[in-house]
């Protein structure tokens, strides 16, 4: 049974000068997630991590630096996919070995067009090769991105055949018919949407928690909307957070979050970015500073991370 439940931050990874991970400072920042963060648990190299633009080489570091710190990783689930089937092999192999409670795993996301039997394909090759024994599986739906969809027939099928292995699915779609019919559907099966918006229908759905880039700055509320001391305080937190997703989303989401970052801790180094992405221009910071101050980001303001 999945054990990862809750609100789980999809961790921002920092990067130096030469835009190589920052270990310390990404231990620091976990550490802090799960602490005066309040959060549940961590995604780890998900797509707020920037993983697609690390080499695997890159990853494996970072999950050893997270492991060797002593780092609860019960709490932690680590992105794996990858388009080159070996590396998504040699990733998720690597995250069990370490001892992570997950996988998350995109699907082959350069070719469209993709059937149903070529991503089941993927997925169970996989499987194959790492070994089905203590391997623990989330799919990664995020189709805006990744061109090719976990599709209700492709999570049925792997669910079905997979049930020891394949334990539930991060939905980034914004598609709530979508996840609502999968936690319905497949009794057992943890899935968690994308934003905190849904905490406050998790119990009424079904869903596990959310998997949120904003939690990186809304975990305070975020987790107080999830397991606060009654309805009153859960829906004044759901509001807090929902509101600075919104502010922060108003601009590119990855750059906006690091921007966030640094604005919360004082780092200006948390304001970079990996090629692709650029980020936020001066003027987009200064926007952002100036909504976010107005709003209940202002009582988070110098927390370090």
């Amino acid at each position: 049974m999945p054990t990862l439940t809750g609100v789980i931050a999809a961790a921002a990874t920092p990067v130096r000068e030469d835009r190589s991970i920052d270990l310390d400072h990404l231990v620091e920042h976990c550490r802090w997630l799960l602490a005066d963060g309040g959060l549940n648990g961590i995604n780890l190299l998900g797509t707020t991590g920037e993983a697609t633009s690390f080499s695997t080489e890159q990853r494996i570091a970072a999950m050893r630096a997270v492991a060797k710190a002593g780092l609860p990783l019960d709490r932690f689930m680590v992105g794996t996919g990858a388009a080159a089937l070996d590396d998504a092999c040699r990733l998720t192999a690597e995250a069990r070995e370490l001892g992570f409670a997950g996988a998350l795993l995109l699907p082959p996301f350069y070719y469209k067009g993709i059937d149903a039997d070529g991503v089941v394909s993927y997925v169970e090759t996989l499987i194959g090769r790492v070994g089905a024994e203590g391997l623990k599986l989330y799919l990664y739906h995020f189709p805006a991105n990744s061109g090719v969809p976990y599709t209700p027939e492709i999570v049925a099928r792997l669910r079905e055949r997979h049930p020891q292995q394949v334990l539930g699915l991060k939905d980034s779609s914004g598609d709530l018919d979508y996840s609502a019919a999968l936690a319905r559907d497949l009794p057992g099966f943890a899935v968690f949407p994308s934003a905190e918006a849904l905490l406050g229908r998790a119990a009424e759905l079904g869903f596990a928690g959310c998997i949120s880039a904003t939690a990186n700055v809304t975990g305070p509320f975020a987790q107080i909307a999830w397991s606060g001391p009654d309805k009153a305080a859960k829906k004044d937190a759901l509001d807090k957070a929902v509101e600075i997703r919104a502010l922060i989303a108003r601009f590119p989401l990855v750059a906006s979050v690091k921007a966030a970052l640094a604005l919360l801790t004082g780092r200006d180094d948390w304001a970079r970015v990996m090629p692709p992405l650029t980020a936020l221009t001066p003027k987009q910071r200064s926007q952002l500073a100036d909504i976010l101050a107005a709003s209940a980001f202002g009582k988070l303001i110098g927390r370090s991370s």
